[in-house]
């Protein structure tokens, strides 16, 4: 057995290559028996289910085991034969002939025992909790999401772009931003009338943040490379304690030149099914757990959405449906006003029992890039709504006019000399285009079920939070 390599959990559970010898490395989940023979669960990662490790009490007494550290936690290695299991639940299981112990894990202070814990606690030592099941199964999610993501994009023709995560200026205008700076705390430099801090002295020689979305970027290559994407870390200075929001997220932002509403509609549907399709298709087993234990509809809302074609509807129209309700809602719904996750939900769930899209929001509720309709009093504007979550995906066509594009900067107090590019590409060689956001997490919390976006992220940051 000197010459045997490594082979991963999963393999060994899906293996019908029986009675031979193999070494598997993990972490130990369980340990239990008699004084006949001793039970370890054994979970590399590789996927939700651990391998069952019999070991002889002849050969590994129970004491030998407790000395040597072979408890929940520890680091193992195994030599053994796999062989037919005798119990219930996995075809196959090792027989152990030799256990290495890399790490033990003190019963005593191992946060992680043999039994259920909250997803608060969990938060408190997110450098420990991928090690449960629960988590787990998300991260392998995330991978997996991740994946389908670049997989998707890839296939139809599009370009990943990485665009800055320091940026000059604020894409949503909303002036959320985390600044980003090298001048000292104390006594900054001050400009000569003493107004504000001097930032021609910073590192950049102007104000920098940290980025809110890499869309505008994502345009300048659309208009280059006709079809790009980018999918990076974007951050939010918003004072928000919810279930649905964090200050550090991932984005997904898709540009295409010589697209329009209609388009980006078609693109932003056949991505969404796609990318659920394939989570189904590929992570079973951690659906599974996670529909058995958090979520008793998750599979079946999975399945809603890929088997169901998403509703088209205008915001006026929705809030017309909305304004009939029987529902009582805890905001008041009013032409002109952002909708809560309430009236997406009841408009999901309730009224159409499927995904939909809305258009033509108002465009004083909108940013500044949004193509105006000929009315002059909406944007071609799309938000995608899904079961449980309301909002996953934000989008639009965007003004290829530049003296429009001018004048909704104006209404909105855009600074034009922070996006001179920005206008310039209305210049030279301007074309229809048109985009969208998705954020990752929120779609990972549809996937995934989880109620808290803080679980679906390994090391979530919102306010008072920046551990790990």
């Amino acid at each position: 057995m000197a010459d045997l390599r490594r082979t991963s959990v999963q393999e060994l559970l899906r293996s019908t290559d029986l009675d031979r010898d193999v070494l598997v490395r993990g972490w130990v989940r369980t340990r239990r028996g008699n004084k006949y023979v001793q039970f370890i669960a054994l979970n590399d990662g590789s996927g939700f289910n651990s391998i069952q490790v019999v070991a002889n009490a002849e050969q590994f007494p129970e004491e030998k085991l407790k000395a040597d550290g072979v408890e929940n936690g520890a680091a193992v290695q195994v030599r053994g034969r796999l062989v037919a299991s005798q119990g219930k639940g996995q075809a196959v299981e090792i027989q152990a002939e030799e256990i290495t112990v890399y790490g033990t894990a003190d019963p005593a202070a191992y946060p992680l025992q043999k039994k259920g814990h909250t997803l608060e606690f969990l938060r408190d030592i997110a450098h420990l909790r991928p090690r449960t099941n629960t988590f787990g199964a998300v991260l392998r999610i995330r991978h997996a999401m991740a994946f389908a993501i670049h997989d998707y994009f890839n296939r139809h023709g599009f370009y990943y772009v990485h665009t800055p995560i320091i940026t000059g200026s604020d894409a949503e205008g909303a002036g959320q931003m985390f600044r980003v700076t090298t001048l000292p705390d104390q006594n900054p430099p001050l400009m000569e009338d003493k107004s504000g801090v001097d930032y021609k002295q910073d590192f950049f020689g102007k104000q920098t943040n940290l980025t809110v979305s890499g869309q505008l970027e994502a345009e300048v290559a659309a208009l280059a490379l006709g079809k790009v994407y980018t999918f990076g870390p974007t951050f939010r200075a918003e004072n928000s304690n919810t279930a649905r929001h964090l200050a550090e997220f991932w984005m997904v932002e898709p540009e295409m030149a010589f697209y329009d509403l209609q388009d980006n509609m078609d693109l932003a549907e056949d991505f969404l099914r796609s990318l659920v399709r394939y989570a189904l298709e590929h992570c079973p087993e951690d659906l599974q757990f996670l529909n058995d234990q958090y979520d008793k509809e998750l599979l079946s809302r999975l399945r809603f959405v890929v088997d169901n074609d998403f509703q088209r509807l205008t915001y006026t129209e929705a809030v017309d449906i909305l304004k009939s309700a029987k529902q009582k809602f805890e905001f008041p719904v009013d032409w002109g006003t952002d909708l809560q996750s309430e009236h997406e939900r009841y408009l999901v769930e309730k009224h159409f029992r499927k995904p939909v899209i809305l258009t033509n929001y108002p465009k004083d509720i909108k940013a500044f890039y949004m193509k105006l309709d000929e009315d002059g009093r909406t944007v071609r504007a799309m938000d995608v709504l899904f079961p449980g979550i309301g909002e996953i995906i934000g989008g639009s066509q965007r003004e290829e006019d530049l003296e429009k594009l001018r004048r909704r900067m104006a209404e909105m107090h855009v600074p034009e000399h922070e996006l001179w590019w920005y206008l310039e590409l209305r210049k030279y060689g301007t074309a229809p285009h048109a985009g969208f956001g998705l954020g990752f997490e929120r779609l990972l919390l549809f996937v995934t079920g989880m109620a808290n976006i803080r679980d679906v992220i390994p090391f979530p940051r919102y306010p008072k939070s920046a551990e790990f």
